[in-house]
């Protein structure tokens, strides 16, 4: 059987899938990424690159083993945005920054004119993004810095590693501060404003082109058919919302470690307020409009260890649906667009003395509820920069598992919530399609779709307003 196969480099882990030819997910082996903390810097974490690629072999072999006797023909990657791998002269990887690492905070104050960099760029600039990376390693570990040749996304890096062709997607350059979102080329003038060498960049390259052939040493170790290719993929997000196949202006809602809320659109639209992202999408012509809740995936896969350590999604699913008490509320650190500044100090309320009805059940809900909440909050946001009258959104990723936070989504939008069938896996799934299409140059039918429709409104909108005060009352404590 010929088969695709996709690296998929993630904030907190690793995998590798085979699918078959039509996108199905064969096989997907996964590890926790491995970081150590930077004593350079206040904020700083990274990754050792070489580690990293021979977790990569292994996870591929593993991913190969469950599925003996396919033959990959094409191979992609895809990875957390905003995360970068920095080369040396020769080629040599030295040293991974992932999206979470912030060296580059202290020197966020050297940038005087961010509006025309989110202008420019579709973003306002922190340390979060690749190009105060690079200042960091600069202004803090010179003798690092005199090494530094180039940089490539986390995804380039590992296309790079398989053909040993260098390229930058357009939608991974869209996160690196030094790329023109609307005029979809690399910018003079923001490498001047940072301080950055022009002769950093590599050359820019489009989602679903063949990059290059499979490196001949690198066959055996990946099964690899005669001639297979590798083709260029993109960032995560993108990648998702390719793999859900929406319409054209649709509204993407992407549940993984983060939570981006995603509009599509045909033109580079920015917000005055500056609370929104704009980036390229994987085709040629295509923009996401972005608000993002931050780490609401995260927060609830930590505390389901703490509450669900030993029992799977069905088993919540179970225990919510027969709650008769919500009286507790959490704020957990979810981002909202419109506020000036984030949560950093977060909770559960509820009424007391501890009433008998208050179980594990009833702490799970509440993170759903806010992680619901905060969807709310930007997808509002988002409908106010460009306004959005369909009677759906459509939802991917990992966190989507759960019928309550689709329910809740659904209710608190008044819209109906799409997904495809495979919505768990649809980043790999877009990886899928984006090999198809280089391969044989037309699309694969996307599988049948679930809906859940609104409902519950008029209790929902008191138990908003709940979470509202709550929240509000948090921020003035802290």
């Amino acid at each position: 059987m010929e088969a695709y196969l996709i690296i998929d480099i993630g904030t907190g882990n690793a995998r590798v899938a085979v699918t078959d030819r039509g996108g199905n997910v064969l096989s997907v082996a996964r590890e926790d990424v491995h970081y150590e903390k930077d004593i350079h810097y206040p904020d700083s974490i990274y990754f050792d690159a070489d580690e990293l690629w021979e977790q990569i072999l292994r996870l591929a072999g593993r991913a190969l083993s469950e599925v003996p006797g396919v033959r990959v023909v094409a191979f992609t990657a895809t990875s957390q945005r905003e995360g970068i791998v920095l080369l040396g002269r020769n080629g040599e990887s030295l040293i991974g920054l992932p999206n979470i690492d912030h060296r580059g905070r202290q020197w966020e104050g050297v940038l005087t004119d961010k509006q025309r960099v989110y202008l420019l760029t579709g973003r306002y600039p922190t340390s979060l993004f690749s190009a105060l990376k690079l200042v960091g390693v600069r202004e803090g570990r010179p003798a690092v810095w005199e090494r530094v040749a180039g940089f490539l996304s986390i995804s380039d890096w590992v296309q790079y590693k398989l053909s040993g062709v260098r390229g930058y997607e357009h939608s991974q350059a869209s996160e690196t501060l030094l790329y023109d979102v609307a005029g979809k080329k690399w910018s003079p003038e923001l490498c001047a404003l940072f301080g950055l060498d022009t002769s950093l960049l590599p050359g820019l390259v489009s989602s679903g082109t063949v990059l290059g052939s499979l490196l001949p040493g690198l066959t055996a170790a990946f099964a690899a058919a005669a001639g297979a290719v590798v083709v260029v993929g993109g960032a995560d997000t993108q990648l998702a919302i390719e793999g859900t196949q929406p319409g054209a202006g649709d509204m993407v809602i992407v549940s993984g470690t983060t939570t981006p809320i995603i509009r599509l659109l045909d033109k580079y639209i920015t917000d005055e307020a500056a609370r929104t992202w704009t980036s390229r999408h994987t085709d040629e012509h295509s923009f996401i409009l972005e608000a993002n809740a931050g780490v609401t995936g995260l927060n609830y896969q930590r505390l389901k260890e703490i509450f669900y350590p030993n029992e799977g999604y069905p088993v919540i699913e179970q225990e919510l649906a027969a709650m008769d008490c919500r009286q507790c509320v959490a704020v957990l650190g979810s981002l909202i667009a419109d506020e000036p500044s984030p949560v950093t100090r977060g909770g559960f309320l509820f009424n007391v003395p501890v009433s008998h009805e208050l179980n594990r059940a009833s702490f799970v809900w509440a993170t759903l509820w806010d992680i619901a909440c905060s969807i709310r909050e930007n997808f509002f946001t988002l409908c106010s920069v460009a306004s959005y009258s369909s009677d759906h959104v459509w939802a991917c990723g990992g966190g989507m598992q759960s019928r309550t936070l689709r329910e809740l989504i659904a209710g608190l939008l008044g819209k109906k919530v799409l997904m495809r069938s495979n919505y768990k896996d649809s980043t790999v799934v877009g990886g899928a399609y984006i090999c198809h299409r280089a391969l044989n140059g037309g699309a694969i039918v996307p599988p049948d779709v679930e809906a859940v429709a609104p409902a519950g409104q008029p209790y929902f909108a008191g138990q908003y307003e709940s979470w509202k005060q709550t929240r509000a009352g948090l921020r003035k404590i802290v």
